[in-house]
């Protein structure tokens, strides 16, 4: 399954996690182990750079966090990201630089690559979200099956059975996803590509292709 893999979706020089993420050969495969790679990450930083507020918890000096925010450790908060009003970050997040972070967005054990912008009553758990990726108004990414079940990743007639509970989506640099969407557990997006607002997304949707619902995807022109 190709374009599922971290080296399809992911150019990794725009995020702290490169390091980590090249151990692995499917974005997934690095859910397990986001909070203590923080930790590590975190004790490496420099207090000339970054502010401590609470132990595992890291903010970039020239990040701003409305105090209405709340963040849960651990946590890395990069360079001039905001986290805006009422914000619910609920640990084992990873954001980088120039993201927005917006009103009661809730994030849980997240890779956030830079300028990554969840603005407005987004949830992101269990995922990871590519450069320049945009979550629009209200869309969320759904991360455990309603059976309870383990995730399966699904592209046509290939599957990779995960043996994860746990997976929201993956997605790919510069993915844009419409407003009130739903990104389905395992869903993987790839690079450059497009959801139209409130779609019910599922499986592995082709780079620089838009998603229009279940059975109907174009190739970008």
């Amino acid at each position: 399954m190709e374009n599922a893999k971290i080296t399809s979706l992911y150019d990794l020089s725009h995020t702290m996690a490169a390091d980590y993420l090249k151990g692995f050969t499917y974005p997934w495969e690095a859910l397990k182990g986001i909070s203590d790679m923080i930790i590590a990450l975190g004790k490496t930083l420099s207090p000339d750079e970054y502010d401590s507020p609470a132990e595992n918890v890291w903010i970039h000096k020239t990040a701003k966090v409305f105090p209405s925010a709340y963040i849960g450790a651990p946590c890395i908060i990069g360079a001039e990201t905001e986290v805006r009003h009422c914000a619910f970050i609920r640990g084992s997040a990873l954001v980088g630089s120039n993201c927005v972070v917006g009103n009661s967005a809730e994030l849980k054990n997240v890779i956030i690559f830079d300028n990554v912008q969840t603005p407005h009553y987004n949830y992101v758990g269990d995922s990871i979200l590519g450069y320049k990726s945009h979550m629009g108004a209200g869309s969320i990414t759904s991360n455990v099956k309603s059976d309870k079940t383990n995730v399966v990743i699904k592209s046509g007639n290939e599957q990779i059975v995960t043996g994860i509970k746990k997976i929201g989506a993956m997605l790919g640099d510069y993915v844009e996803v419409g407003c009130n969407s739903v990104l389905n557990p395992g869903t993987v997006i790839g690079r450059h590509s497009n959801i139209y607002p409130t779609s019910c997304v599922r499986g592995v949707v082709p780079e620089n292709s838009i998603w229009k619902n279940s059975g109907e995807v174009i190739a970008k022109r």
